[in-house]
């Protein structure tokens, strides 16, 4: 495995996960603010677990900008190194 297949799979090993636990906690905080119960307690910590992921899912489409970038530069800076010249 060379640098640029490590950063690449690195890269969507982890933004895969990421998105992964924003729509399960998108779903949980939807769940909890839609319980049919008389607690305002529960119904507003499912709004804010909801805000909170609107943040992450922000900073998530920031951070895969970010590695999209480093992948890219990786691809474009890690070339095979040409051979000597022959006199």
């Amino acid at each position: 495995m060379d640098l640029l297949e490590f950063v690449r799979n690195l890269t969507l090993g982890v933004v895969g996960l990421a998105w992964v636990v924003f729509m399960l906690s998108w779903a949980v905080g939807w769940v909890l603010k839609g319980l049919p119960l008389p607690f305002v307690r529960v119904k507003k910590t499912g709004a804010r677990i909801i805000e909170d992921t609107v943040w992450a899912a922000f900073w998530l489409a920031m951070g895969t900008t970010v590695f999209a970038a480093i992948s890219y530069v990786v691809s474009v800076v890690y070339q095979p190194m040409p051979p000597p010249p022959t006199v």
